[in-house]
């Protein structure tokens, strides 16, 4: 079980009370950041029904552009927008301290060449009003539209596949969006044991394991820009991750 780690966000405001928390990792953006988070903010201040509550982390993770440098800009114009850094380059490591960092009794983890403001109030309806804990935005329902590349959509077929053989995963998607109540899923975050591409797996397949209330929505999706990094550079790291949480949830711990 992962100790939570110690946090260091920029500019954090301890009194400022917010509804919901939306996590951001970011690498190498520096070419579409000022832009998302223009729209992003700019789509959740004319909307009522946010009401100025929320706060946005950008779980910033060992880049080596200007990535940093245009977020700091960003800050002082959007008073909701927070910086993490983390040192290295780790998708599941930024994702997990920007989640334990969070204010918001909800909590959305989007992709900054997605937010998709929709599958936000998608989500939330469906934990306020019908009580589902976690929702998860599938790129493979068939309702859903996904217009990425073909080679992109396959692997994540692939990846559900293994998913659903080692684990006995029932749902149809893994990684990408999600929302979720915070305090009730915290302790799912803390079973947790693997990083990097395969953490946001192992926490919707560990909910799934301990009975949460979980739903699927359909999303559309369609990319601002290419991968950040390589695809198949990610599938030895992912494979790896793979073995080791079929050791831990199947083999060892059986939870």
């Amino acid at each position: 079980m992962n100790k939570r780690p110690e946090t260091e966000i920029a500019d954090l405001d301890e009194q400022r009370e917010v509804d919901v928390t939306i996590v951001i990792p970011i690498y190498n953006e520096e070419g579409i950041l000022s832009a998302s988070i223009a729209d992003l903010t700019e789509k959740l201040d004319n909307d009522p029904r946010w009401n100025n509550s929320y706060q946005i982390i950008l779980a910033e993770n060992g880049s080596t552009d200007n990535t940093i440098a245009v977020a700091k800009e960003l800050m002082e114009r959007h008073p909701e927008l927070e910086l993490m850094h983390n040192p290295e380059p780790d998708y599941g490591l930024a994702l997990r301290r920007g989640i334990l960092a969070a204010k918001g009794e909800y909590v959305i983890c989007d992709e900054i060449d997605l937010c998709d403001t929709d599958f936000y109030v998608r989500a939330l309806g469906k934990m306020r009003d019908e009580g589902f804990d976690l929702v998860v935005g599938s790129k493979a329902l068939k309702e859903s539209s996904d217009r990425r590349p073909l080679y992109r959509r396959l692997a994540t077929r692939v990846l559900n596949s293994l998913l659903h053989i080692f684990l006995g995963f029932k749902g149809t998607d893994t990684h990408g969006l999600k929302a979720f109540k915070r305090k009730r899923l915290l302790d799912v975050i803390d079973r947790c044991v693997v990083n990097k591409d395969l953490f946001a797996s192992e926490f919707v397949i560990r909910a799934e394991r301990m009975n949460f209330r979980m739903t699927e929505i359909p999303l559309t999706v369609v990319e601002k820009r290419q991968p950040s990094i390589n695809l198949f550079r990610r599938v030895p790291n992912v494979l790896k991750n793979l073995a080791r949480l079929v050791w831990v949830i199947r083999i060892r711990h059986r939870q």
